[in-house]
């Protein structure tokens, strides 16, 4: 069994504990103001073989056991350090407490570091929040008062696969034809669009890199498909010491899970490929027959800032990424805002309705005596 990381790392100057600095690119204390680079490794990111994992014949050093908190309320899976026992669920602002014991998984093989700090993660949700027009001025403000945000690595599998693929369909090509019509009593020469099938087969092939499945359910996929594109050109070889001072989520997506999904988003790419082949003005795919071999996988963690505030007994939560500060969130609505905006939005269309009504001499005033 695979000792529990920690993922603490003490200042070789005063011994308090080191975190890891967007800013510096380091690791910094911030009791002396040591600052210690991480070495990085020039060793390429390997990917895994698919089937011996689904088949539990990966070596034992690709596996490992952290400690970690279940969410009751989102079901996120969130790796602690051994002096804690009861916290926040950064996810949903549920209290947690850390009694569901130990995580058996495959390692990650790599991440992107955090790029912005929290003071820059904030700014970018004040900004969005700001830009919302019918968000409620508490919850802005609520916002704006320094609360604590969580930097979390959230998990996430990407998949490689050569595919080849048969299809037989049909492609359609426009022709037109013209027609005599009678409107109005009246005869009209008129074009009618129509198409020509022919039946087609054919062969495509693409290989794919690093499709992107997300490996976790305590967010919405739609926030965290909204902060794409995440540049993993610039992946590094995974080592523990970029997590010093944030949490990282266990994946709770299985890789199996996460392999349908993949080939989901596989399968519409090779039908866009398909069409393409056809041609024409119009297709018709009847029958697709793809292989797929050499399927690879990685386990990667992606840097998210992430505020969850109960505001009225709601829940609102906002993620930024931390790379780049694209912000996504639930969208709150206040109700004064949007009545007073439909109000002025009717008297504003009344008092306009009525100026034109007087330019057009539509409207009479009472004659005086």
């Amino acid at each position: 069994m695979a000792d529990i990381e920690e993922h603490r790392f003490p200042c070789g100057t005063c011994g308090s504990d080191f975190r890891y600095d967007p800013k510096a690119a380091a690791l910094t204390c911030d009791h002396c103001g040591n600052v210690d680079p991480i070495g990085n490794s020039s060793d390429p990111i390997r990917e895994l073989d698919f089937r011996r994992a689904i088949e539990e014949k990966l070596p034992a050093e690709e596996i490992e056991e952290t400690r970690v908190a279940g969410c009751p309320n989102c079901g996120a899976q969130i790796e602690f350090d051994a002096d804690t026992h009861s916290t926040e669920c950064p996810f949903c602002a549920t209290p947690v407490v850390t009694d569901t014991g130990n995580h058996r998984h495959l390692k990650p093989k790599g991440l992107l570091p955090f790029g912005l700090d929290e003071g820059a993660a904030r700014g970018a949700m004040t900004n969005w929040l700001g830009s919302l027009w019918f968000a409620p001025n508490g919850l802005k403000a609520y916002a704006r008062k320094g609360r604590k945000m969580n930097g979390i690595y959230v998990p996430y599998w990407t998949f490689d696969a050569d595919t080849a693929s048969r299809y037989s369909g049909q492609r359609g090509t426009h022709y037109y034809e013209t027609r005599t019509v009678i409107r109005d009593g009246k005869r009209q020469q008129i074009r009618v669009r129509k198409t020509r099938w022919r039946r087609v087969r054919g062969r495509v092939a693409r290989w794919f890199d690093d499709v992107l499945v997300l490996a976790s359910r305590s967010l919405p996929k739609r926030f965290t498909d909204a902060l794409e594109p995440w540049d993993l050109s610039e992946l590094r070889p995974y080592n523990p010491e970029y997590l010093a001072g944030f949490r990282a989520e266990g994946y709770t997506v299985e890789l199996i899970d996460g392999y349908q999904e993949a080939r989901d988003y596989m399968h519409q790419v090779i039908l866009r490929d398909i069409r393409f082949d056809i041609g024409g003005d119009e297709q018709r795919i009847d029958d697709v027959d793809t292989s797929v071999k050499d399927v690879t996988f990685k386990h990667i963690l992606l840097p998210v800032w992430l505020a969850a505030y109960k505001y009225r007994g709601k829940t609102f939560r906002f993620v930024v990424n931390g790379r780049t500060g694209r912000v996504q969130g639930e969208r709150p609505y206040s109700f004064w805002k949007i009545f007073f905006a439909v109000l002025f939005g009717l008297i504003l269309a009344g008092c306009i309705g009525y100026l034109i009504a007087l330019n057009q001499g539509q409207v009479q005033f009472p004659s005086q005596f």
